[in-house]
């Protein structure tokens, strides 16, 4: 393949799979908006029925509380009741029902067979007590229920939506309802027609990635080859930047092998030579001081190797927080060199994001190795706040202090200074540092929604 051939291959196939992506994005915003507006609809529709129902059984109530309301409880004036409440009809599938409180079916105009029956342990298709239910819900103050009942024009069990109120002067429950068959039926020919128009979005993505195929193809044929070598050319920036960033992180290693192990194993070799240089003149007790003085030094490499790997990722960011980190970075900076540092929280400290957390502690360890080896205090406080729209991070040290301004401008001493200010300009943060002969403070702030580097 050829040249030009492979740059136009290289030019369509991420245009193509940038439509497909997107097709697959739009394809999925669509089904989600298609699901969003058939439940809104939905909503609107079953809003609208739950209004009519609670408007049906408010005319029912009205039409027979002439009844009702009289104070009288016989027969003959429950059965005009029951005569009234059965004429009303609304539609093939409008009707009116009463229960007693017992679930005995008292007037039920189409399924009459159904009247004198106890249907206190009906259960319909899903196992619910569909009687039992509406009598709760009539006990309760009255409201709307959901069950399965045998629709009269098609003598098949489909969903209903019940509206019921309780009669307690006469003992009934009183209730009408709406099938549900028709909602679903509306909401069948809405699927049907997002289905089609996501489908044809998808044909109109398929023809513009054709189109936009064919016309990067053909305008590949005019490709300049010196387009190529300006690529090549930021290609090969970019890998030099890569290969200086890789060396300024193993010039740092190599610093903190040559200033801790290094000689801590020159200093252990020398050591060991003595010690054997006794013994074999018959020194024992002098050798047995060398090595054992050998073996301190020994387990001071061990930590040290603890805190260069402890230093290359602080995993304890994962597991236990910022706030737990540095102070457990205090702790350990006590424990090594001896002077105490006091660390306080305040304020919510967990709202930043991964990134942020780790400059903040990186800056917390470059700061603590600079007070380590330059400051000589006596008193280290680091103090981490809380704030409405970001964290910010206090380290003050009582030492004698340095010209931050020279050194941060030096091109040799000042590379932990640079370092500090270089990770808080990449998450977009905010530091600044005083220093006198009363010691030193460094300020860092990181916002909530610190950007990525």
């Amino acid at each position: 393949m050829k040249l030009r051939q492979k740059v136009i291959f290289l030019a369509i196939t991420p245009l193509i799979l940038a439509l497909c992506a997107i097709a697959l994005a739009v394809r999925h915003q669509s089904v989600l908006l298609a699901e969003q507006q058939r439940a809104t609809i939905q909503q609107a529709y079953l809003s609208s029925k739950e209004a009519e129902l609670k408007h049906y059984v408010a005319l029912a109530s009205h039409s027979i509380s002439h009844l009702y309301e009289s104070g009288r409880d016989d027969q003959a004036t429950r059965q005009e009741a029951m005569r009234i409440l059965s004429s009303l009809s609304y539609g093939d599938d409008g009707y009116f029902f009463l229960y007693d409180m017992q679930g005995n079916t008292l007037m039920h105009p189409r399924q009459p067979e159904l009247v004198g029956r106890n249907l206190i342990g009906l259960r319909d298709e899903y196992g619910q007590l569909t009687i039992q239910n509406l009598l709760q819900r009539a006990r309760a103050g009255g409201g709307l229920e959901r069950y399965m009942w045998v629709k009269p024009s098609t003598h098949k069990p489909v969903a209903k939506l019940g509206y019921v109120i309780a009669m307690p002067k006469w003992g009934w429950m009183m209730g009408t309802g709406i099938y549900l068959d028709d909602v679903d039926q509306a909401l069948a020919k809405i699927d049907v027609q997002q289905s089609g128009n996501i489908h044809n979005t998808m044909l109109w993505i398929a023809g513009i990635a054709i189109a936009a195929a064919v016309a990067v193809a053909s305008s590949g044929l005019a490709l300049n080859i010196s387009e190529l070598r300006v690529a090549d050319a930021k290609l090969k920036v970019l890998a030099q930047r890569v290969v200086e960033s890789q060396e300024e992180e193993r010039a740092r290693l190599s610093r903190d092998l040559h200033d801790g192990i290094s000689q801590w194993l020159v200093s252990i070799k020398l050591q060991i030579e003595a010690g054997i240089i006794r013994l074999t003149s018959g020194q024992q007790p002098a050798a047995q001081a060398v090595f054992e003085h050998a073996a301190d030094q020994l387990s001071n490499v061990m930590a040290e190797v603890r805190r260069i790997s402890h230093n290359l990722r602080p995993a304890i960011l994962d597991d236990i927080g910022l706030a737990a980190a540095l102070h457990h970075l205090g702790q350990e900076y006590t424990l090594s060199s001896g002077t105490p540092v006091h660390f306080e929280a305040s304020g919510c400290t967990d709202a930043l994001p991964d990134v942020a957390n780790t400059v903040l502690f990186r800056l917390a360890q470059e700061a603590l190795t600079n007070i380590e080896r330059h400051a000589g205090a006596s008193r280290i406080d680091i103090t981490l706040t809380g704030e409405a729209h970001g964290v910010s991070l206090r380290i003050r040290d009582d030492g004698h202090g340095f010209d931050a301004e020279g050194i941060a401008l030096h091109p040799q001493r000042g590379i932990g200074l640079r370092n500090m200010m270089e990770r808080m300009d990449a998450i977009g943060g905010r530091f600044a540092i005083q220093s006198s002969t009363d010691g030193t403070v460094v300020t860092a702030y990181a916002a909530n929604n610190s950007p990525m580097p």
